[in-house]
């Protein structure tokens, strides 16, 4: 086998990162394997709050490290977030608890209770792992799937001057309460970052497919990660279609022509990153026999022998429109992780809508923000525009800094703005404007392209202090009132879509977003299934084979998870533009 740039000499810690729906687990996987069948001894930790590395292996592994029997010299661990979050607040609130007064102590509590304190808390359990040399003496390679966010680590690298500050119970912390447990664990954190940016102790494989937009995103990662000292990157292109796929099949060649149009593209900051290429393999990757297959260089081709799949019919994108278009306005967002579609599809649901004479607005706060690059055009109707992170920050900050800046003395005021720097600012500006947008919604269709999940639940957990809030502070008095929270979890204004692929992974994240969301009170409305290979004809044997396998996965979402569900095909040329939007909004499997 040819040798892997990136497993070229490795050093002690290799971390993976990059959107969801890119294969970062299953190459974790594959390298801890490949690492330990050369002789080494290996740890392999997720850090993904979605993992499913135990349904990778076939073993349930959990918050412990646990020894794959059936490949010697490996050991698995998956950090649990909430089981972090819990143990986290516990450390902290613990020693107060029954020496101040039980109102203080629930209001740390709350603070507590947030996304960001889960983030930091899994960080925390993380970083032991690259400081604490007891626990991980006993191997020579721990591998992470999933490293830790450049949000993470510019949160654990702001100053250290909270304690005197929030003891004379000024400002306003954004982050107050997951930041209040940093001070003791700064050392830690200090020294978890210096191993992070040291390339002769670790080693950052950014993991991509061939598309624009997701190359596009691992260029941003690449220059966030970097600018705070995590230099040493290599980049993995994962799941590149063969070309001797697309000899009898217009579709496969479509395709590769596509992701070979991505790559000759590729941002100019990723040119000087070591690069290595991974082909798409027709079988899941699932159990320890597709693992080994998957660093291969090739595989064991049909010969001559042809399949050809015909396309199944299913129920269409145009049914669900359909049915949304009765209620004549209302919220539709759609959720789901990264890299499986849903600005393209926010897209074709609103440019459908507005063709019917229905008015629409579609906006999107995901920071990535493609709309104006799937509409290839200005149009009246949809009116398009996003929730810009920055400007939205920048304009929270502003008031922020006027109403409750304007009363503290120079070294409160500085740190004030020192806590407005916190990604945590960022989330509650976000929040705030989309609070705004869902008011439009009583009397228009707005359709929201949201950030993938990880940012989804931050944005809704801030909707749900919110609604906690207004609550407690409600007049008894008074009879009618709504907040967003309320708006989200009624059916009748929100339709909450769920957005996935018709593979192993994204259907189980799916399914543990929508478990989330039922936690809230926010019962989702249907299941989009994009980009189906089964929902197409294909004859290339590889893309036949995969299309076999998505159906197990449809069937699930169809009788287990979805009420109600549409599968869109994969189609020979994106879809861009109102035209070919329209069209992916009305066409049905068997049309395509």
């Amino acid at each position: 086998m040819t040798q892997l740039k990136f497993l070229d000499k490795p050093p002690r810690f290799l971390f993976f990162t990059g959107k969801g729906g890119v294969g970062k687990t299953s190459l974790a996987c594959a390298t801890a394997i490949t690492l330990a069948d050369a002789g080494q001894r290996v740890l392999l930790v997720s850090t993904d709050p979605a993992s499913n590395v135990g349904q990778v292996f076939g073993i349930t592994i959990g918050n412990q490290v646990t020894a794959i029997t059936a490949v010697p010299r490996l050991a698995a661990l998956e950090i649990d977030p909430q089981a972090a979050a819990q143990a986290y607040r516990d450390r902290i609130v613990g020693p107060v608890r029954g020496v101040l007064p039980d109102t203080v102590v629930k209001g740390i509590e709350e603070q507590l209770s947030g996304a960001c304190t889960t983030e930091i808390a899994a960080f925390d359990e993380f970083t032991a792992l690259l400081t604490d040399s007891v626990l991980t003496a006993d191997y020579d390679h721990i591998i992470f799937d999933t490293a830790p966010t450049g949000h993470t680590i510019r949160l654990l690298q702001l100053p250290g001057a909270w304690s005197d500050f929030l003891a004379e119970g000024k400002g306003n912390a954004s982050c107050l309460g997951p930041l209040a447990g940093l001070e003791k664990q700064r050392a830690q954190y200090k020294a978890a970052v210096d191993a992070l940016a040291d390339p002769k102790r670790s080693r950052l494989i950014l993991v991509a497919r061939a598309q624009l937009t997701t190359l596009r995103e691992v260029a941003r990662t690449h220059e966030e990660l970097a600018a705070i000292g995590l230099t040493k990157q290599f980049l993995l292109i994962n799941g590149l279609l063969p070309q001797a796929e697309t000899t009898r099949d217009p579709l496969a060649a479509a395709i590769f022509r596509r992701e070979q149009n991505a790559l000759a593209t590729l941002p100019e900051v990723l040119n000087p990153l070591p690069c290595d290429y991974i082909e798409l393999k027709p079988f899941n990757l699932v159990g320890l026999a597709a693992l080994r297959k998957l660093l291969a260089d090739t595989l064991p081709g049909e010969g001559n022998k042809e399949f050809t799949h015909t396309a199944i019919p299913f129920p269409s994108l145009s049914s669900l429109t359909d049915e949304m278009a009765k209620d004549g306005c209302g919220l539709i967002m759609l959720m789901g992780k990264g890299g499986v579609g849903k600005t393209t599809l926010a897209a074709a649901i609103a440019v459908n809508l507005a063709h019917r004479g229905l008015p629409v607005h579609l906006t999107t706060s995901d920071p990535a923000a493609h709309l104006s690059e799937t509409l290839n055009g200005a149009m009246d109707n949809p009116a398009v525009d996003r929730i810009d992170p920055h400007v939205e920050t920048e304009r929270y900050r502003q008031h922020v800094l006027e109403t409750k800046g304007a009363h503290l003395d120079a070294k409160g005021r500085a740190l004030l703005e020192e806590d407005l720097l916190s990604p945590c600012t960022e989330e509650i500006a976000v929040f705030k404007a989309f609070s705004r947008i869902i008011r439009e919604a009583g009397k228009k269709f707005v359709v929201m392209d949201t950030a993938p999940t990880g940012h989804t639940l931050l944005l809704l957990d801030a909707t749900g202090a919110y609604h906690r809030e207004v609550i407690k502070q409600m007049d008894s008095s008074i009879v009618h009132y709504s907040t967003p929270m309320m708006q989200l979890q009624n059916p009748r204004q929100t339709k909450i879509l769920l957005v996935t692929l018709a593979e192993t992974t994204p259907v189980l994240e799916a399914t543990n977003l929508q478990a989330d969301l039922r936690r809230a009170g926010i019962e989702p409305w249907a299941w989009i299934i994009n980009n189906s290979i089964a929902a197409t004809t294909v004859r290339s044997p590889l893309l036949y084979q995969r299309a076999s396998n998505e159906l197990a996965e449809i069937e699930a979402v169809s009788t287990i998870h979805a009420q109600r569900y549409a599968v869109v095909p994969l189609l020979k040329e994106e879809p861009v533009g109102v035209h070919e939007l329209l069209k992916l909004s009305k066409s049905s499997a068997v049309e395509c």
